[in-house]
């Protein structure tokens, strides 16, 4: 660690490059961001992504100990993340709610388009002015499109995004408030058509293009600062456990805590548990079948957010030297957890609830020490929002129906 420098120089950028997770050997320039995966080790079955590297030993003094003074946001961060040309929303800076024995959740409703995709596309949006483009394309029903809206916005870039028919009505509430272009295509033609705007309109793609998910190459930095936050607060838990789809944020968090055991400020990282829809789960088939990524059938699921058919190779690097686990929970568990969180005054997308149903299926007894359930986004966010029921009109003279409800019965 070096000793403490001017305000100005601790909220420059440190990273230095970019390199492969196939092979960490193999490295390139930090620009322009590799958008597609390690054009060196990848093949034509499984698209190994890139990581953002840094100068560590330049890592200002008081980086994860001084809060006061601070901006809130990513800019807190900004030595250990990529360069910041887009403006933020003051993302981040969610809190660590109890529980009660032990148990935290981490409620990323907070963040400014009420979903964890705001820490991650700060950053991917950023790379879009970095690197010159006139605007951002990304292939999305639910939260990721409607933070990069908010974003594109933030930053005046134009922004498209690709989804199918079904988006909840927030989401389509969210992208026609921020003039996203959005295009309704057939799931599986998708990705496709984001390669093809890509090509024509030069727009800067900030979500998967290659056949097993890569993502973008600086998205998953912007999900370490979620494990900064929980470690300046909470210190290093037991375990954390998070609703996955194609693993970037369970990539991000296992990520943040390794570098704060390589800046010698944490002894250890946190076991790590993916908490995918036991109706599809390529991170888990990945991990029984031992291979990089795989693909897998979805069937059916109200937990759209993460029922992905594809896996990418970054959940299997958090899941193995996390010492963790992947796990697969049904619709069941997870209504079951949003209903909890609902009880303790957190209203979470199904989703979103998929972490605790996670840690409510393996059992207490077996994670010992403090342990944090991500929840990765609001209730408002879900399909079937607008078909719950309302209740009916009461007459206010009708005391018995009055004394029927208050009471319950």
């Amino acid at each position: 660690m070096t000793s403490q420098v001017s305000p100005s120089a601790s909220q420059a950028s440190l990273a230095i490059g970019q390199r492969s997770l196939g092979d960490p050997s193999v490295r390139f320039p930090l620009w322009p961001p590799l958008t597609s995966g390690c054009p060196v080790t990848s093949t034509d079955s499984v698209s190994y992504p890139v990581e953002v590297d840094y100068a560590y030993d330049e890592v200002p003094a008081g980086l994860f100990t001084t809060a006061a003074g601070r901006p809130r946001g990513h800019e807190r961060w900004a030595p250990l993340l990529p360069p910041l040309h887009a403006p933020g929303l003051g993302e981040g800076g969610t809190p660590l709610v109890p529980l009660g024995d032990g148990l935290w959740i981490k409620d990323e409703s907070r963040n400014p388009t009420w979903s964890h995709k705001d820490r991650i596309n700060r950053v991917t949006v950023s790379a879009a002015v970095g690197a010159g483009a006139q605007g951002v394309v990304v292939a999305s029903s639910g939260n990721h499109g409607a933070s990069a809206a908010a974003y594109a916005a933030r930053a005046g870039l134009r922004c498209v995004v690709i989804g199918s028919a079904g988006r909840p009505p927030a989401v389509d509430a969210f992208l026609r408030a921020y003039g996203a272009v959005v295009l309704p295509v057939p799931e599986d033609a998708r990705w496709s058509l984001l390669r093809r705007i890509v090509e024509r309109f030069g727009y800067h793609p900030v979500s998967n293009v290659t056949p097993t998910h890569t993502g973008h190459a600086f998205g998953p930095e912007g999900y370490k600062t979620l494990a900064y936050e929980i470690y300046t607060e909470l210190g290093v838990p037991a375990a954390v456990f998070l609703p996955t789809g194609y693993g970037e944020l369970l990539f991000g968090v296992w990520k943040g805590f390794a570098e704060l055991v390589a800046l010698g400020l944490a002894d250890r990282v946190p076991r790590l548990y993916s908490c995918e829809p036991e109706a599809g789960g390529p991170l888990a088939a990945a991990v029984r079948d031992g291979v990089p990524a795989t693909r897998v059938p979805v069937g059916e699921t109200a937990a759209y957010a993460i029922d992905c058919a594809v896996g990418g190779y970054r959940g299997v690097v958090a899941l193995r030297e996390s010492g963790g686990h992947p796990l697969l929970v049904s619709d069941q568990r997870m209504a079951a957890a949003r209903a909890e969180l609902a009880r303790a005054g957190l209203w979470a997308e199904l989703s979103a609830a998929a972490g605790l149903a996670g840690y409510r299926q393996l059992g207490q007894a077996v994670v010992e020490g403090p342990v944090v359930c991500v929840s990765t986004s609001s209730g408002f966010k879900d399909r079937d929002l607008l078909d719950s029921a309302v209740a009916a009109e009461v007459d206010p003279q009708d005391w018995a129906e009055v004394e029927r409800r208050v009471g319950g019965g």
